[in-house]
C-alpha cells in the first residue's frame, strides 16, 4: 500500500475518547522497546512520526494513527517494562484489555517480537491473550537485518514454537532499517480490511 496521508489523531485512555469512526483498526503490541515506533515509521514512509524513545515504557496511551484517512493503526504502551508501578501497569492492563475486547473497528493485532531472541513470556502471555478473544493476530519479527539472513528460518522456527503459533496466523520478518518485509505486511493486513 502506497502511503500518502498519516497523522496522529488522539492519544486516548478511554472508550469514549476514541475516534469515532467506523474505520478498520490494527492494534500493535510488543514490549517495550521491542520496536514498534520504528515498525509504524516505516510502514508510514515517515522519519518520527510515532516518537522512538531511548526510555522504554514511553507510550502510556492508546494512540491512533490515521493512515491514507482509510484506516487506524492503534499503538498500545509496551509491556514487560520494570521501572513502572504496580498500579501503573494495571491500569494500562485494564486500558489495553477494554480497548482489545470492546472495540468492534479492531481488525487484527499486531504482534510485535524481536526475531534475535524467543519470544518473552510476556510476548506469550499477550499472543494467548489474543487468542482467548479470537482475534486474529499478525506476528512482526523485527530488527531481521541484525541477523544473517540464513539464520532467519532457524529463529522464526523458535518465535512459532515459543508461542506455539496458530497455523491461520503469519509471521513477517521485519527490518525498520531495511525495509525487508514491509509490502508483505501490508498485505497482510489489507487482505483483514
Amino acid at each position: 500500500m502506497k502511503v500518502v496521508s498519516s497523522e496522529i489523531v488522539i492519544s486516548a485512555v478511554k472508550p469514549e475518547q476514541y475516534p469515532e469512526t467506523d474505520l478498520p483498526e490494527f492494534a500493535l503490541a510488543g514490549r517495550s522497546n521491542v520496536g514498534k515506533s520504528s515498525f509504524i515509521n516505516k510502514m508510514l514512509n515517515r522519519k518520527g512520526l510515532a516518537r522512538i524513545s531511548s526510555k522504554p515504557g514511553k507510550t502510556q496511551t492508546l494512540n491512533f494513527y490515521l493512515i491514507n484517512e482509510i484506516l487506524h493503526f492503534v499503538d498500545v504502551p509496551g509491556y514487560g517494562y520494570a521501572k513502572v508501578s504496580k498500579s501503573e501497569r494495571a491500569a494500562w492492563g485494564r486500558m489495553i484489555e477494554t480497548y482489545f475486547t470492546t472495540r468492534e473497528q479492531l481488525r487484527a493485532a499486531v504482534l510485535i517480537v524481536d526475531l534475535r531472541h524467543p519470544p518473552t513470556t510476556d510476548d506469550v502471555m499477550m499472543y494467548d491473550f489474543l487468542k482467548h478473544y479470537g482475534i486474529p493476530c499478525v506476528i512482526i519479527a523485527t530488527k531481521a537485518d541484525k541477523i544473517p539472513k540464513g539464520k532467519w528460518q532457524k529463529h522464526l522456527k523458535v518465535t512459532r514454537e515459543t508461542l506455539e503459533l496458530d497455523k491461520n496466523d503469519q509471521i513477517v520478518v521485519f527490518s525498520s532499517e531495511t525495509g525487508e518485509g514491509k509490502d508483505q505486511a501490508w498485505s497482510i493486513l489489507h487482505s483483514y480490511m
